[in-house]
């Protein structure tokens, strides 16, 4: 099977949007086996539509059409498709008695220009959208089944889901099995990970790949039929253990995510203490359904007045050694830690750039500092220069994994590449 994809709207093609639906949707198919093999995008324009998807549908099996199905002017989809194929629009009843009864249940006042939505080719088959407005269908062209999908993100994830994934499966035959794990680093960029994993014979039927996603780098590894499924957990061993420490989570989208698992399942609580880093290590955790039930509290302790009388930072401490110390970080987060009994208390204090550095404390410069009920592990490290993002991401991700080796009971402190620690 020969899967493509056509991706509408002018603000995709400008740029003015990035395309996260055809990412998303290459990614989950790949995940259960399904490689995507052309994408195109094209603007909101009628005869390019037409065109492009009178062309495609000669080449491909399966073409997923993303975007214009809404009631607005420049939504040109399903006419252009019917331009395609050379047939009228038809009003589908059943999809705009879901429109009338879809606006009475939300109580909003529904437009006419909303019944543009009920039509579609006639030759279309509907694909129900139980979560939102915009009606899905498939047609057939050529040699390819064309199935438009809407723009919105969490009802296009419903559909490929919920509809997509079964009816290929059915139309085209099981596809075969596969398996993925996933492993999130840090301190790695791609080149160096291929260099170290280069060493490794890769058994018929297992792949790897990389995805670049600062400040982490996660490694895919693929594995297709049946014998290769049965060898992915051993070559996923031979990975981690090549790439020891680099290694931060398995199977989790991000290292936050990784860090909410832990806690939540643990029953233990955290606080923050944020400088450099603005909020960026509370505000990840806050993402997850749950954190309320281990995050005490966060604080973004920018300035030092903040830092004393906030966490209790002796001013001598900052008179003696600066913002940007372990000193100073330490204090932060026993300070955090002792507002109200938390488990465990992160703080940071850096130097995010691009001004403000010196020669014994240059711009990368951040102090990182974890307070436990054990004691206080803290370290100063010089960071990656390039943006004052990528700094304060980076900081956020070492802290992270010195929590997470906290709850692991391993070792707190241990070297990254390209990540260089002052001595204390």
């Amino acid at each position: 099977m020969k899967l493509e994809m056509i991706c509408t709207g002018e603000e995709v093609l400008s740029g003015q949007i990035i395309d996260t639906n055809a990412a998303w949707v290459a990614n989950t198919l790949m995940e259960i086996g399904i490689e995507m093999q052309h994408r195109v995008t094209v603007g909101d324009r009628l005869d390019d539509l037409v065109a492009v998807f009178q062309e495609r549908s000669k080449h491909a099996d399966v073409i997923i059409v993303n975007g214009g199905l809404g009631p607005t002017s420049d939504d040109m989809s399903a006419l252009a498709m019917a331009k395609a194929k050379g047939e009228e629009l038809v009003e589908n009843t059943q999809w705009r008695e879901h429109l009338e009864d879809w606006f009475t249940r939300n109580h909003r006042f529904m437009a006419k220009s909303n019944l543009k939505q009920a039509w579609l080719p006639a030759s279309a088959v509907m694909v129900d959208n139980p979560v939102g407005t915009a009606c899905g269908f498939r047609v057939k062209l050529n040699k390819a089944w064309l199935f438009f999908t809407p723009g919105v993100p969490f009802e296009l994830k419903h559909m490929i889901t919920e509809q997509f994934i079964p009816f290929i499966t059915e139309e085209f035959g099981v596809q075969q099995k596969s398996a993925l794990e996933k492993l999130l680093t840090i301190g790695h960029g791609e080149s160096s990970l291929a260099d170290i994993l280069s060493e490794l014979t890769l058994p018929e039927g297992i792949e790897l790949g990389y995805r670049s996603s600062m400040p982490h780098i996660e490694i895919k590894v693929f594995a297709r039929g049946d014998k290769a499924i049965r060898n992915l957990p051993g070559v996923t061993k031979q990975v981690k253990a090549l790439l020891g420490t680099a290694v931060v989570a398995e199977n989790r989208p991000t290292l936050a995510a990784e860090i909410h698992h832990r806690l939540y399942q643990s029953g233990l609580s955290l606080s923050v203490a944020e400088s450099c880093t603005g909020g960026m290590i509370t505000s990840q955790l806050i993402d997850f359904p749950g954190s309320s039930t281990y995050l005490h509290h966060g604080l973004v302790t920018y300035s030092n007045e903040s830092k004393v009388k906030v966490l209790g930072v002796s001013p001598q401490i900052l008179d003696d050694h600066g913002a940007v110390s372990i000193a100073t970080v330490e204090a932060m987060a026993q300070g955090a830690r002792d507002i109200l009994g938390s488990d465990f208390a992160l703080a940071t204090s850096g130097i995010a750039g691009p001004d403000g550095g010196s020669d014994e404390k240059p711009v990368g410069t951040v102090a990182i500092a974890l307070a436990t009920k054990h004691g206080i592990y803290s370290q100063m490290v010089k960071l990656p220069r390039r943006s004052r993002q990528l700094v304060r991401s980076l900081s956020t991700a070492i802290a992270y994994d010195m929590l997470r080796r906290a709850l692991l009971e391993e070792a707190v402190i241990v070297d990254y590449p390209a990540v260089e620690r002052f001595a204390k």
